[in-house]
């Protein structure tokens, strides 16, 4: 592990659990905890980063998807096959991922922050209204390929937005509610947290005692986040989320072009 401040190593737990709690409720807890490391050691290669952040993710991940299996209407068999085409999409997409730079990760992210901000915003009664109707084989494939091929993909390549892609697309694709598109998407982004992580532990690209420190912070957020989602909803997060995106964007415009 790096010689890393206490002061940091502090903030980058606190940012673990509050992308726990963010994740488990409405996805895109990367979207702070990736960031979060690319600011606090910025003298690590973008490799280990994108390792470090799938170690610590896939904790908190499995806590949530655990709480809501347990206690939302969870379509597990579907939640399943998507995962599964996720799983080696992630595989693919972290494979290419060893040769990206930290230059050229902060202005994707800066990019994907404010897409998501833009839909968040434009989009505030997206996925209040759900057909009830049968779940169509067609709907089911569609989302195997474009859900778990496609974002599975983007997951392991870059990952940042992956939990609120996975939401938003699950909720478009088979018309699910909010709640019940979070719950899925849980089950979905273990199995791309678990391919990516594979390949960057095959890669030997992983802080594994930091990873382990976080992991236990992103644990109790997610957990916690879930617990939230399913009493509360997803209004009062959607509020939190664009300050963070907006905090983040402007913190990593100033560091990409101040230097």
């Amino acid at each position: 592990m790096p010689d890393i401040p206490l002061t940091t190593l502090v903030l980058l737990c606190v940012a673990a659990m509050a992308a726990g709690w963010i994740d488990a409720v409405v996805g895109g807890g990367g979207l702070l905890l990736l960031p979060a490391l690319l600011l606090g050691m910025p003298q690590v290669p973008a490799a280990q980063i994108l390792g470090t952040n799938k170690a610590v993710a896939i904790v908190g991940t499995t806590g949530a998807a655990v709480t809501y299996v347990r206690k939302a209407p969870v379509q597990v068999g579907t939640a399943v096959r998507i995962g599964l085409a996720a799983l080696a999409g992630s595989m693919g997409g972290a494979f290419f991922a060893a040769g990206i730079s930290s230059d050229v990760l902060r202005p994707v992210i800066m990019v994907v922050l404010l897409g998501v901000a833009a839909f968040v915003m434009l989009r505030p009664s997206f996925g209040a209204h759900v057909d009830r109707g049968p779940v169509t084989r067609a709907r089911i494939a569609t989302a195997v390929v474009l859900v778990g091929g496609g974002i599975g993909f983007y997951d392991g390549l870059f990952g940042p937005g992956t939990g609120t892609f996975l939401v938003l697309a699950l909720t478009a694709v088979l018309h699910l509610d909010l709640v019940t598109a979070s719950a899925t998407a849980k089950i979905v982004n273990v199995c791309t947290n678990a391919g990516a992580l594979a390949m960057f532990a095959y890669q030997g690209t992983v802080l594994w005692r930091l990873a382990a420190l976080m992991a236990v912070f992103n644990l109790a957020g997610g957990m916690f986040g879930a617990w939230t989602a399913l009493r509360r909803g997803a209004e009062f997060v959607r509020g939190v989320l664009l300050v963070v995106v907006f905090s983040l964007v402007a913190k990593l415009a100033f560091d990409q072009w101040s230097g």
